[in-house]
C-alpha cells in the first residue's frame, strides 16, 4: 500500500485563496452524494464550478472544522483527534442501535438457550479464524472448525493464532460488564499471542528498552505509521481504559463511537511487539459488549475486513495524514458493522433452514423413535452437549435398559460418539462429526 498523499495544510490554503471565500463557505463537510471524501480522494474528480481542488478541499475542510468534536487520543506530538457527525454517521448508528442492541423479534437462534449457543460457538470460530488470517494465519477454515469443534491440539503457528483468538473471544464475553483496565489489555493480549511470539514480549507493552516496532508497506518496504515511543505507553494505555470506561466524559459520546475509538487507539498506539491488530479488533467487540451491544456476540467483523484488507488499512491511514480525523476510520467501520449485522442475519437464516431440513431428513428415515428424534432434535443445536444413559432416562421415564439401547442405536448408526472419560464414572454420548456436519 502507498502512504496517502498529506493534504495542503489549512492555513496555507486559507491565506492563499481569501478572495474566493464567498464560493468556498457554500461547499459542505461532504461531496454532492454524501461521501466524506480524503484529499487523495477528491483530487480526481471534478470540483464545483467556479473553484479549483485547493479551494473545494478548503471549503470542505472549514465545514468539517466547524463541526468537528474533539476526542481524548491524541497523537505523537500531543495533538487531538477528533471526528465529525455526518448524517451518513447517524443513519448507520440508528441501524446497529435498531438491530443489536434490542430483543424486539429477534431470532430463537439468539434467544433460546439451546440454540443460542449452537450460533455463538459459530460466530466466535467465524471472528478467530478472520482475524488469525487478517494476521497472516493460513490454515485452512476446515481445519479451524474441527480442532475448535472437537478439542484438537493446535498442529502448528496458524492453528495456534486461531485457537488463541476463539479464547480470548471467550475471555471478553465473561469480562464484558467489567471495567476495563492496563492488566485486563495485558491479559488480552498474552492470551492471543502465547505460543507465537517469545514468551518475554507475551502480555506486556514495549519499553524503551525494545526496538520499536513501526507500521510499513508489504509492497513498498515505506514507513506507513510509527507509534508513540515506548516511554509513553503504560500512560497511554492508562488513559486509554478510562476512555473505554467513560471517566472522561464531558459529554456523550455515542457507545458505538466509543467502541471504534478504541479500536482505533490501540492500533495508533501499537503497543505490542505483535497482535496488535488481534487486541484491537478484541477490545472493539468489549466495547459493543460491555455498552449493551448484545447481539455482537454473534457478529463477525474480522470477515468483513479480511475481503477488503486494503480498506481497512487506509481508513487508518486517511485519519492519520489528514489532521487526525476520525471520521474516515469511523465511518469505515460503521460500514463494516452494518454489513456484518446483514451477513449476521443471512448466516441465522441459512443455520435455520438447515437444522430444519436435517430434523425433517432424520424424521423421514423413519428409522428412530420420538425419544431419539427428540435428543437428535436437541444435539443438532447444541453440538457440545453430553448425553449418558441416566440423563436421558430422567428426560423421557423410560426405563435403564430402554434409554441404554437408544442411544447405543445412535452410536451404531454414528450419530452420537461413545466415549468414557478419565475419572467418569460410565459412558458419555457425545454428537458426532456426522451430525454436527448436518448444519455447517
Amino acid at each position: 500500500m502507498k502512504k496517502p498523499r498529506p493534504p495542503p495544510a489549512f492555513r496555507d490554503l486559507v491565506d492563499r485563496y481569501s478572495k474566493s471565500l464567498d464560493k468556498i463557505l457554500r461547499v459542505t463537510a461532504t461531496t454532492e452524494d454524501g461521501r466524506y471524501m480524503h484529499f487523495d480522494e477528491v483530487r480526481p474528480r471534478d470540483p464545483p464550478p467556479g473553484l479549483n481542488h485547493e479551494e473545494w478541499w478548503l471549503g470542505m475542510k472549514i465545514a468539517r472544522h466547524a463541526g468537528a468534536k474533539p476526542l481524548p487520543l491524541t497523537d505523537t506530538r500531543g495533538m487531538p483527534f477528533h471526528y465529525v457527525l455526518t448524517p451518513g454517521m447517524h443513519e448507520a448508528l440508528h441501524i446497529i442501535d435498531s438491530k443489536a442492541a434490542g430483543r424486539i423479534a429477534m431470532p430463537e437462534q439468539v434467544t433460546t438457550p439451546g440454540p443460542r449457543e449452537r450460533f455463538l460457538v459459530s460466530s466466535l470460530v467465524e471472528e478467530a479464524i478472520t482475524s488469525s488470517q487478517l494476521e497472516g494465519a493460513s490454515t485452512t477454515r476446515a481445519a479451524a472448525l474441527d480442532m475448535i469443534r472437537f478439542g484438537r491440539s493446535p498442529a502448528n503457528k496458524s492453528e495456534r493464532m486461531i485457537f488463541n483468538n476463539y479464547e480470548a473471544m471467550a475471555f471478553i464475553r465473561e469480562h464484558q460488564r467489567d471495567r476495563l483496565t492496563p492488566d485486563l489489555v495485558l491479559q488480552l493480549h498474552r492470551l492471543l499471542t502465547t505460543g507465537t511470539l517469545s514468551e518475554d514480549a507475551v502480555g506486556r507493552v514495549q519499553t524503551p528498552a525494545d526496538e520499536r516496532i513501526h507500521v510499513g508497506s508489504n509492497v513498498t518496504g515505506e514507513v506507513l505509521h510509527t507509534p508513540p515511543p515506548a516511554a509513553q505507553l503504560e500512560e497511554r494505555l492508562t488513559r486509554l481504559c478510562n476512555f473505554a470506561n467513560a471517566q472522561d466524559s464531558k459529554e456523550f459520546l455515542h457507545p458505538v463511537i466509543r467502541a471504534i475509538v478504541l479500536h482505533l487507539w490501540l492500533g495508533y498506539d501499537h503497543p505490542f511487539e505483535d497482535g496488535n491488530g488481534r487486541v484491537a479488533r478484541a477490545l472493539f467487540y468489549w466495547g459493543m459488549l460491555h455498552q449493551g451491544y448484545w447481539l455482537f456476540e454473534f457478529i463477525s467483523i474480522s470477515a468483513i475486513l479480511k475481503d477488503a484488507q486494503a480498506q481497512y488499512a487506509r481508513s487508518y491511514l486517511y485519519t492519520e495524514t489528514d489532521e487526525n480525523d476520525a471520521t474516515y476510520f469511523i465511518l469505515y467501520q460503521l460500514d463494516v458493522i452494518t454489513r456484518a449485522l446483514d451477513a449476521a442475519e443471512r448466516y441465522l437464516e441459512k443455520k435455520s433452514r438447515q437444522i430444519a431440513e436435517a430434523e425433517q431428513a432424520l424424521r423421514d428415515e423413519g428409522k428412530f423413535n420420538y425419544r431419539q428424534l427428540a435428543l437428535l432434535s436437541q444435539a443438532l443445536r447444541k453440538p457440545y452437549a453430553e448425553y449418558t444413559v441416566k440423563s436421558h432416562q430422567m428426560s423421557h421415564k423410560v426405563a435403564y435398559a430402554t434409554s441404554r439401547a437408544d442411544l447405543l442405536d445412535l452410536v451404531a448408526r454414528g450419530l452420537l460418539d461413545e466415549l468414557h472419560p478419565k475419572g467418569a464414572r460410565g459412558m458419555i454420548y457425545r454428537p458426532s462429526k456426522a451430525l454436527v456436519s448436518m448444519v455447517r
